[in-house]
C-alpha cells in the first residue's frame, strides 16, 4: 500500500478524465453492480425468496433450492463481514478522495472525520466485488474466470470515476478476499456448504470432491437451511 501511495496514486489520478464527463455514463452504470447496498440487497431478496418458496416444494426441487439457500447465506456473510471491517478502517484512516483539497495529494488524511470526502481507503466497491467473486468462485469453481473479470471491472470503474486511488482499490480487494476466505473457513468448519479435506483443502459440498465427501452428504447438510 505504501509503495502504491508513493509511486502510483498521484500519477494515476492525473491520467483519468474529469469528474462528470458525460461520456462516462456507461462506467457509472457498471460501477453500480459493485455497490455494497445493491449487492447485499440483491442477496437478501434472493435468500428471502428461497425461504418463502422452499416450504411449498417437495423432494429433489426442494433439496436443490435449499442448497441454493445455503450458498446465498455464504455469499451474504462473505460480503458483509469484510464490508464491516472496511467501514471501520475508513472511519479510522479518513483518507481524502482524489483531488479533495484541490490537489493530487495521496497523503491527505483526516482520521475519524467520518465524512464521505474522507472515506477513500479502502474502496467499498472493491471489497464487495472481490469478496463476491471469491465466494461465488468457491461455491461454483467453473465461473471463476467470469467472476475475476467482474471484480477487476468494478475496481477499474472506481479509478476511472476518480472515486478512489489505486491503493484504495487494491487495499479494498485484499480486505474483501481475506474476509471472504475467513467466512468460507468458518462455514467449512461447521460443514455448512463446505468441508475441509484431510489434506487441508476446502471444497464445496454437493458434488463428488474426494474421499468421504460425496453428493449425498452435500444434500443432507444443504437441506438444513431454514
Amino acid at each position: 500500500m505504501a509503495g502504491l501511495m508513493y509511486l502510483v496514486d498521484a500519477y494515476e489520478i492525473t491520467l483519468m478524465p474529469p469528474r462528470g464527463t458525460p461520456s462516462l455514463w456507461p462506467v457509472r452504470v457498471l460501477t453500480d453492480f459493485g455497490k455494497d447496498a445493491n449487492v447485499v440487497g440483491a442477496l437478501v431478496v434472493m435468500l428471502v425468496g428461497v425461504i418463502l418458496i422452499a416450504p411449498a416444494l417437495h423432494g429433489s426441487p426442494r433439496l436443490h433450492l435449499l442448497r441454493l439457500g445455503r450458498r446465498l447465506e455464504f455469499f451474504l456473510a462473505a460480503v458483509v463481514v469484510p464490508l464491516l471491517a472496511g467501514e471501520l478502517i475508513k472511519w479510522i484512516v479518513g483518507r481524502g478522495r482524489p483531488f479533495v483539497g484541490g490537489h493530487a495529494n495521496p497523503f491527505n488524511f483526516a482520521p475519524f472525520a467520518g465524512t464521505e470526502a474522507f472515506a477513500s481507503f479502502p474502496s467499498a466497491h472493491a471489497i464487495t466485488s472481490a469478496a463476491l467473486a471469491f465466494a461465488v468462485s468457491a461455491a461454483w469453481p467453473r465461473v471463476r474466470g467470469a467472476m475475476i473479470i467482474y471484480a477487476v471491472a468494478i475496481a477499474g470503474t472506481r479509478l476511472v470515476l476518480l472515486a478512489h486511488h489505486p491503493s484504495d482499490v487494491v487495499g479494498g480487494a485484499l480486505i474483501g478476499l481475506i474476509g471472504a476466505m475467513w467466512v468460507r473457513y468458518w462455514f467449512a468448519a461447521g460443514r455448512l456448504g463446505f468441508a475441509i479435506r484431510h489434506d487441508g483443502r476446502i471444497v464445496p459440498l454437493g458434488r463428488p470432491s474426494g474421499p468421504g465427501i460425496g453428493p449425498r452428504k452435500g444434500v443432507a447438510h444443504g437441506s438444513s437451511t431454514p
